[in-house]
């Protein structure tokens, strides 16, 4: 019998780039970008970029644990952002672009926290890993129009310039967690 489907939900930086990179990942069943943890109830977008929701860009990501477990998805996730600035992805700055693993299972948070202390252990970044890990709180879906940014828009300024290049590092890097085509 197939295990059921599970959920965990990522944010590394703007929604954009770390849903285009989990869009191409097997065994993502569904990525949907919203935002979470913070205190406004249903924040609307401008209300996120104002940076005092307490919200953060997310991605939930919808997998199937036979296809791809949560260890390899969290290592793609510490790959494809930079886990050592804090409130900062870039040349996004603020508290919504942080970088946080939000989970409902509490397994998925003891072994988030695990692969954090032994990343730190192993000075894997050069720098100690800012990486929030907390249980998943106040979580809505973004904009429709936020939902397959990059899929829609390959060419906007910001998708040519700073999400195309992220995910074709992804494609090189994780080619072997590539979606078939």
């Amino acid at each position: 019998m197939a295990e059921k489907l599970q959920t965990i939900t990522l944010g590394g930086g703007c929604f954009w780039c770390t849903e285009a990179v989990f869009d191409r990942v097997r065994g993502i069943t569904d990525v949907e970008s919203g935002y979470t943890n913070g205190h406004t109830i249903h924040p609307t977008y401008e209300q996120i970029c104002g940076g005092d929701t307490g919200h953060a860009e997310v991605v939930r990501l919808t997998f199937d644990p036979e296809e791809i477990g949560l260890e390899e998805i969290l290592e793609i996730f510490f790959h494809t952002h930079d886990p050592t600035t804090l409130n900062r992805q870039g040349n996004d700055v603020g508290t919504q672009y942080r970088s946080g693993i939000y989970y409902e299972d509490p397994a998925h948070g003891e072994l988030a926290n695990a692969m954090v202390r032994q990343m730190g252990q192993d000075k894997l970044f050069g720098a100690p890993i800012t990486t929030e890990i907390k249980p998943l709180a106040n979580y809505s879906t973004a904009e429709d129009y936020h939902q397959d940014y990059f899929a829609k828009h390959p060419g906007q300024g910001y998708c040519a310039f700073v999400v195309g290049p992220k995910v074709e590092k992804f494609r090189k890097t994780f080619r072997k967690y590539l979606k078939e085509d």
